[in-house]
């Protein structure tokens, strides 16, 4: 940093030359000033902070989250998922304010399309790393687009343990996300879990302050059926909590063959610290989703417009018409139409 920042005061001086004449023709406070002025910007050129804001992007290790900002984030973006908010907000938030932590992050969040796990996973990442999706330190992985044939799985596993120690060896805070996971091969999965376990380093690398987030639609229908049955009981939706769904979930991936956690040692070994359960949205949900898209395109939300957009969308049980068969992932689409 020191050869990318530091400037030397007699190279300030000269250019303070430039733009005042020769420093020998300055008066003795003239040039007391100067050198104070050169000594200030040497000093701001050099700090951490100009450095890796303004000239890289530097690993956030060592700095705690913003509980305040990812809170936010959370409250004004993500809809109709208070299990996952809570959850995500105290298990980020204590995570990264551990300086030693005995272990990586490991959140796996499931539930169907367009309940927003793709949405979380981009409020994590803004909120671990500055530039967020498009940081060098966070690392989206797709398994149809990146591990999509079955026969190359070493390749895969090979290509897995480089990038990964790659990566973290580069930022301790390396946040990894897996898309897609219940099309991932079952083999492929358990060649993550050393990075996952408890161990102190591999190979000279700690993975202890990595974050890993596991994306699902596996799940979906037994969330569905457990928020269902909490509805047909006159129960709030609110009142629902995490231990209603992690036990499910978690005995439910690991015997379910298209789960991509099928008998994985991940599961058997409580190596996954979270399962995180996105509930089903309902109407006055997606009509919050398309007032948000509208401010966030710039527009004064219309309460009005969000109705007839929620409801264009489709939702089930047919005899109910409760939950929206494709959570808000299309209100940007349709939204075109209105505006």
């Amino acid at each position: 940093m020191a050869a990318l920042c530091g400037v030397r005061v007699g190279q300030l001086l000269g250019l303070l030359a430039l733009l005042f004449g020769p420093v020998k023709a300055l008066e003795p406070i003239s040039v007391g000033i100067a050198i104070a002025a050169a000594s200030a910007l040497t000093g701001y050129l050099s700090s951490p902070d100009f450095y890796c804001g303004r000239l890289v992007e530097c690993c956030r290790d060592g700095q705690p989250l913003n509980a305040t900002a990812l809170e936010a984030d959370l409250r004004d973006k993500l809809f109709g998922q208070h299990l996952a908010h809570k959850t995500i907000s105290r298990a980020l938030t204590g995570f990264m304010g551990n300086p030693s932590p005995k272990k990586p992050l490991v959140l796996s969040l499931h539930g169907w399309t367009g309940t927003g796990k793709n949405f979380v996973s981009k409020i994590i990442a803004e909120n671990v790393h500055k530039l967020g999706m498009k940081s060098k330190f966070v690392h989206l992985f797709v398994t149809t687009a990146h591990f999509p044939h079955d026969n190359q799985i070493r390749l895969y596993k090979d290509q897995l343990h480089s990038w990964i120690k790659g990566n973290v060896t580069n930022c301790p805070r390396s946040l990894f996300i897996f898309d897609e996971m219940d099309k991932m091969h079952p083999e492929l999965l358990d060649a993550i879990k050393p990075f996952l376990d408890y161990y102190e380093s591999l190979d000279g690398v700690s993975y202890r302050k990595a974050v890993f987030l596991f994306l699902s639609n596996a799940g979906g229908d037994l969330i569905t059926r457990q928020t269902l049955d909490f509805w047909k009981a006159g129960k709030s939706r609110e009142d629902l909590q995490l231990k209603d769904f992690e036990n499910v979930l978690s005995i439910g991936m690991f015997n379910n063959i298209n789960s991509g956690f099928w008998h994985s040692s991940l599961i058997d070994k409580n190596l996954i610290d979270f399962f995180v359960p996105f509930l089903p949205l309902e109407l006055k949900h997606v009509k919050m989703c398309v007032l948000a898209e509208m401010k966030e395109r710039g527009f004064v939300p219309d309460e009005d417009v969000a109705v007839r957009v929620a409801n264009e969308m489709t939702y089930y049980p047919k005899d109910l018409n409760l939950f929206s068969d494709k959570g808000c992932k299309t209100v940007p689409v349709k939204l075109d139409f209105y505006l």
